[in-house]
């Protein structure tokens, strides 16, 4: 027997097996006309409340679905749609669902299958279990970067929470671009309190994309007690707190002689800062940015005049001791 035929005779057996199981059901089932009530468990009489939460979600390629056929459990499959767009589905082969609503793929399934004289009247549900497009993804500096499903009403801080939070090197910069507008992104400068920024936490919507950045690093180099490289979180760090976190100046730095160096387009640009009136408030605080480096520079005529105050100190000290002890 050539191996067509052999197919033939096994698909319709397998379509007589399920005329056959469906009438069986049928027999089983109560006259319409004096229904009675449904016991408390039974879950087969309508569409699981879980399917009512998908109703008319569009279909995308790399979903993963549930079709089932009420009354014909052999038919039901669980299935991923392929990256051409269609699902295997028994008896009647390929079926192209991607871009189509869950309610339009049910529509065609439900004829295709009836066409064929495989079913009469059915009726399909179709569930998704993992939408690639129902998804909203956060990257960037954020614990757990990836796509987090997007089901019901989601605001910015519940994805951010959801995703592990905030990492240390997370800047107060956040973008949102939304899938229906990918060429304009919303821009947010979150506070150092998410729980006083309400207006910051927007609605989020599935395909959304949200990146978290960096913050900016300025650098404290020079004659100050801690040179280091210090986080910029909101944007607000100023030259006297990057001074303090720097652990402050000390007695022979040239305060007066305190520049900025600042990478520009067309280079690095030196800023003069007289710190010492900054300190004094007498000159206003300046802002740093990212990248800046603050460089406050040491007095050679301070570093020779306390050396020489030391070896005086010393000397003194000594001749003190002799004068004691001759």
């Amino acid at each position: 027997m050539s191996g067509w035929i052999r197919r033939f005779l096994l698909r319709r057996l397998y379509v007589l097996f399920v005329g056959l199981c469906s009438l069986h059901l049928l027999a089983q089932t109560p006259d319409t006309a004096a229904p009675q009530p449904a016991p408390a468990n039974e879950t087969s009489a309508a569409p699981s409340s879980r399917l009512l939460a998908n109703s008319n979600v569009k279909l995308s390629i790399g979903d993963l679905i549930e079709i089932t056929v009420f009354g014909v459990p052999d038919l039901t499959t669980k299935t991923r749609i392929s990256g051409s767009g269609d699902v295997y589905l028994p008896l009647i082969d390929y079926v192209h669902v991607a871009d189509l609503t869950t309610d339009e793929a049910q529509e065609l399934i439900q004829k295709r299958l009836e066409d064929g004289g495989f079913v009469r009247g059915p009726h399909v549900s179709i569930f998704v279990d993992e939408s690639a497009s129902q998804s909203i993804t956060l990257l960037g500096e954020i614990g757990r970067p990836g796509p987090y499903p997007a089901i019901g009403e989601r605001r910015l801080f519940d994805m951010i929470s959801a995703a592990g939070g905030f990492t240390e090197k997370a800047g107060r910069v956040v973008t949102i671009e939304h899938r229906w507008n990918p060429g304009q992104r919303v821009e947010l400068q979150l506070s150092s309190n998410l729980v006083e920024d309400t207006q910051n936490n927007v609605e989020v919507f599935p395909g959304d994309l949200i990146i978290v950045s960096r913050a900016g690093i300025v650098y404290v180099v020079g004659d100050v007690g801690r040179p280091s490289g210090f986080l910029i979180e909101d944007n607000t760090l100023s030259v006297l707190k990057a001074l303090a976190l720097a652990g402050g100046s000390t007695r022979t730095s040239a305060l007066s002689k305190t520049r900025i160096l600042r990478q520009t387009p067309n280079g690095v640009q030196e800023i003069p800062i007289n710190l010492k009136k900054v300190l004094y408030a007498k000159a206003p605080d300046m802002a740093l940015v990212k990248g800046d480096i603050l460089f406050v520079p040491g007095s050679s005529a301070k570093a020779a005049a306390y050396r020489t105050a030391d070896v005086a100190m010393s000397l003194s000290t000594t001749l003190a001791v002799v004068a004691v002890h001759p």
